[in-house]
């Protein structure tokens, strides 16, 4: 019999009652053809390799990362629950050391799903990685997470979610947004006042190969990896940058999959986009579970590869060696960038429009964050969809420093004896895990 040499544990859950239509790229469809190939390579019949059904997250466990305006009823179904459940099963069986490693491979998808979530938008309603890294965070006493986001589509829901703080470590790569959804995910977006460098944003020219991720991989993302020195890594697992995709421009292959999954070592990988169901998925999916396995992969190859067709074009090649030298230089001066972002103390506003494609709702923000050398700082949201509602949040981060957390509460107070009219108002305590809504 066959042996894993790292015990690696697996949730399927292809979501059979959940699609945006019968024909769109994200249905059912993007895992059953994958969970076809595991049955046929005989991947459960390995000893160490163990699979896991999913369970369903709470409305208290999306409550630590989310706003969902009106409330988690309104915007989720059974599936999503069950999707964010899948990669917490996965999360608590590595934190209880049952399993070396995990692959939540579970729809529907969340990396686009931000902190305030009024509906859905980049086919994401929660974000599952997030949901599971708060998971971990309040039961296992985790403090330093990385998260490397390998979909196609810039992360921009992580993003915003991580955005201020210092102890994530959010790096993603991702094809130039002036030429994929969300058009978002540029070199200078760096993260809050109080995190500046914990977003590395790298985004990579269209007919970017297996050659140029895995350059990316090994000059920029491992040098930061260990240097943050994380307690655990995360991979946002998305396959639609394969040469076979049929909404992207990128030319990766199984084979360099299942590299970067050696390269990485994540503990937790956690799917999110990949739409070339039959051409990619398949493939990509048994490359990253042996890699994670410790198992050899080199037999993973689509039938239609062509090493010579997929070469990367030295043009190509330049560009991305210079964005990897502009996000080192970022990284090394992060620290100096924050000194220089504002003032300790300072209340620091941001301004944004978002646009939920999947729901066609249009939100305007107004954030307010406190600069904090000792904290992510607190959080006020001001938010507006149309249509929808009116609300103000408030988010309290976890490991908040007191002057931090008498500033959440007063901005919370504030917003209920003002003069504006929100329908709703939301105080996220993470401190005290507790969640308030008036």
């Amino acid at each position: 019999m066959l042996k894993s040499s790292k015990k690696t544990g697996l949730v399927f859950f292809p979501a059979f009652d959940w699609a945006i239509d019968p024909t769109h790229p994200e249905r059912e469809e993007r895992l059953l053809y994958t969970q076809d190939q595991v049955a046929e390579e005989g991947i459960f019949d390995i000893s160490g390799i163990v699979e896991y059904k999913p369970d369903l997250v709470t409305a208290n466990e999306i409550r630590r990362t989310h706003f969902c305006v009106p409330d988690e009823a309104a915007i989720t179904t059974q599936s999503h629950l069950i999707s964010a459940g899948g990669a917490t099963v996965i999360a608590r069986a590595v934190m209880e050391k049952k399993i070396d490693n995990g692959f939540a491979l579970v729809r529907p998808p969340g990396h686009h799903a931000m902190r305030i979530s009024h509906g859905g938008r980049g086919f994401c309603h929660i974000n599952i990685e997030a949901i599971m890294v708060e998971m971990i965070r309040q039961q296992y006493g985790v403090r330093k997470v990385a998260i490397i986001d390998t979909d196609c589509h810039h992360g921009d829901g992580t993003n915003d979610i991580y955005w201020h703080d210092p102890d994530t470590l959010f790096i993603s790569l991702h094809q130039d947004g002036r030429t994929l959804y969300p058009g978002s995910g540029f070199t200078g977006e760096l993260g809050g006042p109080n995190a500046k460098g914990s977003n590395l944003n790298i985004p990579l020219p269209p007919a970017t190969s297996t050659e140029g991720y895995l350059y990316v991989i090994r000059n920029s993302v491992l040098p930061a990896l260990e240097e943050f020195k994380p307690e655990i890594i995360v991979n946002s697992a998305g396959q639609d940058n394969h040469y076979t995709d049929p909404l992207t421009n990128m030319k990766f292959s199984a084979q360099g999959y299942a590299e970067l999954t050696t390269l990485l070592k994540p503990d937790i990988a956690v799917l999110e986009g990949g739409y070339s169901i039959e051409g990619a998925l398949p493939y990509v999916n048994l490359g990253i579970i042996l890699a994670l396995a410790a198992m050899d992969y080199s037999k993973v190859i689509e039938p239609d590869y062509d090493e010579e067709r997929l070469k990367q074009a030295s043009h190509v090649t330049d560009s991305i060696k210079r964005t990897s030298d502009v996000i080192n230089d970022y990284w090394k001066r992060r620290y100096e960038l924050r000194e220089k972002a504002g003032n300790h103390g300072e209340i620091q506003e941001r301004h944004r429009e978002i646009f939920y494609d999947t729901d066609n709702i249009f939100e305007r923000q107004k954030e307010r964050v406190r600069i904090c050398r000792d904290c992510a700082g607190a959080l006020e949201i001001d938010s507006k969809a149309s249509p929808g509602l009116h609300i103000l949040a408030v988010h309290i981060p976890l490991n908040a420093c007191n002057v931090c957390k008498e500033t959440g509460y007063e901005m919370f107070d504030r917003a209920i004896h003002s003069n504006k009219k929100y329908d709703k108002i939301f105080l996220q305590d993470r401190p005290k895990d507790s969640y308030i809504v008036r």
